[in-house]
């Protein structure tokens, strides 16, 4: 049994609705995060032991717990948020909690590659915590940011195609529903074409963002 057109576009719709709206409130989250856990490590600029004590482990913890465990070990959680664990929205609880701590990571390595030089600079300009961190931090790690954002984006495809497993709906979903277990490999093809085709167009937008913005 081949699957309609239609039927593949409804799932990429939401595959893109899942990765825009998992990566918006993923990304809040890996961005504070991101930012604790530079300013509050040793020697920085809001250094503050108790605080990178508490959120290094935890944000470790998310990472090393895989997706597709991650999905089940919150099922609980996920219908108390959005009512259900089934389904497209369902699957957004935990590709927040998933996302969040992988870009928590990534931009706290684009941060941590900012000259110590500026910061000193900025001090003796008499910057508060905060006008360092926007002002300076921020701008100065703005392209690398944009590369970690890419490789964010990137991974939140891969981890929705795994959401379908469990009826999270998209691409995944139709792969495993359509593909696997009805032996259709023309199904499982086409889906796999069109990831690799958003996955090299998000790739691409995200190489040129990051080479104007470091001529910028």
């Amino acid at each position: 049994m081949e699957v309609s057109a239609e039927l593949i576009l409804n799932a990429l719709w939401e595959t893109l609705y899942m990765v825009s709206v998992s990566l918006f409130f993923g990304g809040l989250i890996g961005i504070f995060l991101g930012i604790l856990l530079v300013v509050t490590r040793k020697g920085h600029i809001l250094e503050n032991r108790l605080i990178y004590s508490v959120v290094n482990p935890i944000v470790n913890i998310f990472r090393s717990i895989p997706f597709i465990i991650l999905l089940v070990a919150i099922i609980p959680f996920t219908r108390l948020i959005a009512g259900t664990s089934i389904g497209t929205t369902a699957a957004i609880v935990p590709l927040v909690l998933h996302i969040g701590p992988y870009f928590s990571r990534l931009v706290e390595n684009s941060l941590l590659e900012v000259d110590e030089g500026i910061i000193e600079a900025a001090k003796a300009m008499g910057a508060t915590p905060l006008q360092i961190i926007y002002r300076f931090l921020m701008p100065e790690a703005f392209s690398s940011l944009i590369l970690s954002l890419t490789t964010a984006t990137i991974g939140l495809v891969g981890a929705t195609a795994m959401a379908g497993a469990i009826g999270g709906g998209g691409l995944g979903d139709v792969a495993i529903t359509y593909g696997y277990q009805r032996f259709s490999s023309i199904t499982i093809l086409v889906t796999v074409i069109i990831l690799v085709i958003i996955v090299q167009g998000v790739q691409e937008i995200g190489n040129r963002l990051e080479r104007k913005a470091r001529r910028m």
